[in-house]
């Protein structure tokens, strides 16, 4: 039971993709030299899988090739309104020319700089998604535009 308010809501898979898709920043968490690493990225949704742009040479796509990440993207406004998502799954290099074409195309910024371009594909096997309401905000008051 929640003392600071009304317990979150529990959201199905689509809606889970359908909110991740209204934004372009999330943070991918992965292991590196057996650590725990976060890191702010850009992504795209593509067929429900999450993808990202970075560095081929750097530390981000070296540590999450062929590995389980966690991805985690959110909107919540100042009173605390909002929804947040978090995906599990495995992630790989994207290496068919075809794909990495198409995905070119879809205007995905990195905000790492180096000579090779990677993508970073991570399939989702577990979703989990809340809505978070505002105390005293109740569903269908048409005060909340989350």
């Amino acid at each position: 039971m929640y003392s600071d308010g009304p317990a979150p809501q529990q959201l199905s898979r689509d809606e889970c993709l359908q909110l991740m898709a209204s934004v372009s920043m999330g943070r991918i968490i992965y292991t590196r030299q057996a650590l725990p690493a976060v890191e702010l990225v850009n992504f795209a949704l593509d067929d429900g899988d999450i993808v990202i742009k970075t560095d081929g040479d750097g530390k981000l796509a070296a540590a999450t090739r062929h590995a389980v990440v966690a991805f985690e993207a959110d909107c919540l406004d100042a009173q605390q309104t909002g929804w947040s998502v978090t995906a599990i799954g495995p992630s790989r290099e994207v290496t068919d020319t075809e794909d990495m074409g198409r995905l070119q195309k879809i205007d995905l910024s990195s905000w790492t700089y180096g000579t090779q371009e990677c993508f970073i594909r991570v399939s989702p096997e577990l979703l989990n998604g809340r809505r978070h309401r505002a105390h005293g905000r109740h569903d269908g008051d048409g005060a909340d535009p989350f």
